[in-house]
C-alpha cells in the first residue's frame, strides 16, 4: 500500500510539474531566471516551514545537515537556474520532454553508483527512449525557436541534477521525514538563490510585473515548489528512485496541454511520437525480472 501511495504521489507531482513548466514559460521572459527561482522556492519554503513545525515530523539529524544542505543547493539552487534558463528559448512541450530523460538518467546514475544493476533490458530501454527524445527534439525544427537545442541541453543538465537528488536523498529522508527534509533543503536553495539574485540585481524588474505574472509566480511557489516537491520527496520515501522517476513521463503531456491553452504553443506529431518512444523505452527498462543489487 505504501508503494502505491508513493507512485500516486510521484504521478501527481509530475502533473503539477508539467503545469509549472508552462507557468515558468509564461513569466520567464519578464523576470531573471535567478529571481524567479528565488521567488518560487522562497514562497515554497515559507509555506512548508510552518507545516513542518506543526507536523511533528523528525528533522534531519545534525550529522546529516551538511548532506541535506548540499542536496538542497543541488536541487533547489542549481536545478531551477538550469530549468528556468532552458525555458527562455524553448517551448513548454520541448522543455518537459527534455526533462523526461530523468528516468533514464536516474537509472544510469544508480548503476554508476552501484545502487542498481543496469541489465541488457534496461540498456535497450534507455537507448529506445533516448532516441525517441532525440527524434522529438531534433526533427521538429520548424516549430522551435532558433537554437532551442542548446536550451534543451540545459534542461537535460537540470534533469541530471534531479537524478543525483533522487539517488542520494533516500537515506537522509529515511532518517528524517519527507516534509522536514524537503523544507530544510528548499530553505537552503532559497537562501542561495536570493543571495545571488541580490548580488546580480536580478530583482530590479520585479516592481514592473503585472498581476497575471505575480499570479503565476505565486502558483509556482505554492504548487510548483511546496506541494510538487513535497509529493516527490514523499514518493522517494515510499518507493524506488526509478519508479518515482518514471512518473516524469506525464510531465510533457501536462506541459503541452497547458502550453497549448495559455501560450498558443503547438502540440505536434513529433512530440507525440517522442513521448511514446520514451514510455516504451522506460517500460522495457523497468519491467521484467528484478535484479538483486545494492540498495540504499
Amino acid at each position: 500500500m505504501g508503494e502505491i501511495l508513493g507512485i500516486a504521489a510521484a504521478l501527481l507531482s509530475s502533473v503539477l510539474g508539467g503545469t509549472s513548466v508552462a507557468a515558468t514559460r509564461y513569466v520567464v521572459d519578464s523576470i531573471d531566471p535567478l529571481a524567479l527561482g528565488a521567488f518560487r522556492f522562497g514562497i515554497g519554503f515559507l509555506f512548508l516551514l510552518p507545516v513542518s513545525l506543526l507536523s511533528g515530523g523528525r528533522w534531519p539529524r545534525r550529522i546529516d545537515w551538511a548532506g541535506v544542505a548540499a542536496l538542497g543547493a543541488l536541487f533547489f539552487g542549481l536545478f531551477p537556474v538550469l530549468f528556468n534558463a532552458s525555458l527562455i528559448y524553448t517551448t513548454s512541450a520541448r522543455g518537459a520532454l527534455a526533462l523526461s530523460t530523468l528516468p533514464l538518467l536516474t537509472m544510469l546514475t544508480a548503476a554508476l553508483l552501484g545502487i542498481e544493476r543496469l541489465t541488457t533490458r534496461k540498456f535497450t530501454g534507455v537507448l529506445v527512449a533516448t532516441l525517441g527524445v532525440a527524434a522529438a527534439l531534433l526533427t521538429d525544427i520548424s516549430s522551435a525557436p532558433a537554437n532551442a537545442w542548446r536550451r534543451d541541453l540545459l534542461m537535460v543538465a537540470a534533469a541530471m541534477c534531479m537524478a543525483f537528488y533522487n539517488v542520494w536523498s533516500r537515506p537522509f529522508i529515511a532518517r528524517a521525514s519527507p516534509i522536514t527534509f524537503v523544507s530544510m533543503g528548499m530553505g537552503v536553495g532559497a537562501v542561495i538563490l536570493i543571495t545571488i539574485s541580490l548580488l546580480r540585481d536580478s530583482f530590479e524588474p520585479v516592481p514592473l510585473l503585472s498581476l497575471p505574472y505575480w499570479s503565476a509566480i505565486i502558483f509556482l511557489g505554492l504548487f510548483g515548489a511546496a506541494i510538487t516537491f513535497f509529493l516527490w520527496t514523499f514518493a522517494l520515501a515510499h518507493t524506488t528512485p526509478t519508479r518515482v522517476a518514471i512518473s516524469i513521463t506525464v510531465n510533457p503531456i501536462a506541459a503541452s496541454l497547458v502550453g497549448m491553452l495559455i501560450l498558443d504553443e503547438p502540440f505536434t506529431f513529433n512530440i507525440i511520437i517522442g513521448l511514446a518512444a520514451v514510455c516504451l523505452g522506460i517500460g522495457l527498462a523497468t519491467t521484467g525480472t528484478r535484479s538483486k543489487g545494492k540498495v540504499l
